[in-house]
């Protein structure tokens, strides 16, 4: 699975971070972003969700073609 934050639309609400915390952090300006090492999300079931949950839809999931 491939996990995408549009930096440019996220507003740091933080409900990806709380949803799925092994895959998202905030960074220093609390703004979404991919914890180093997790950045497929294929182990945490709540990747998903995590979109779901962002409130300005700024992460997309998807699958890899082939």
């Amino acid at each position: 699975m491939h996990i995408e934050i549009d930096k440019d639309v996220c507003i740091g609400a933080g409900q990806c971070a709380l949803t799925a915390p092994g895959v998202f952090t905030q960074d220093d300006d609390g703004y979404s972003t991919l914890i180093p090492g997790h950045e497929d999300g294929a182990r945490d079931p709540m990747v998903r969700e995590a979109a779901r949950a962002c409130p300005v839809s700024a992460i997309k999931v998807t699958e890899p073609a082939g």
